[in-house]
């Protein structure tokens, strides 16, 4: 037997104490297989209704890579929260590195994403993730993030 934590699932609205996005910027829906300090999974159901679908691109709908790097570190940002508790609660998270990111299929509007990150490594606030989105199980994104937590 495992002596890992169990699995843990976080809701919208408990994301929504954790971190400081919001609508139309808030870009997951639900954390899942969540493992202090270690991996979880954010996960995004992208809608037609999604603002940016207005402009990128009319006629083909796309979500922008960018978007998907940000519901990247808006998921791992969640798993830093949970892993410090509640006194890392609506602090900031700001980017330091975006390495290797590669696009490989279009997200469109129905997939669900499915963003998976897994720590590499933190040193005092400072915390680096290998992040993998799927749709389907089918890899359409991929970068390792790099972020600080600040008052």
């Amino acid at each position: 037997m495992s002596d890992e934590p169990k699995s843990k699932i976080i809701n919208i609205e408990r994301i929504m104490q954790m971190i400081p996005h919001r609508y139309p910027f808030l870009l997951i829906d639900r954390v899942v297989d969540v493992v202090p300090d270690k991996s979880a999974v954010g996960i995004k159901n992208v809608s037609i209704n999604e603002a940016f679908f207005a402009g990128h691109f009319p006629g083909r709908p796309v979500m922008p890579g960018v978007l998907i790097v940000e519901a990247m570190a808006q998921t791992a940002g969640t798993l830093v929260v949970h892993t410090l508790g509640k006194k890392a609660e609506g602090k900031l998270v700001y980017f330091m590195s975006i390495e290797e990111a590669k696009f490989r299929r279009p997200v469109v509007p129905g997939d669900q994403l499915r963003i998976h990150v897994e720590k590499l490594q933190s040193r005092g606030n400072a915390w680096k993730f290998s992040c993998t989105a799927k749709v389907d199980e089918i890899k359409v994104a991929e970068a390792v993030v790099s972020a600080m937590i600040l008052d």
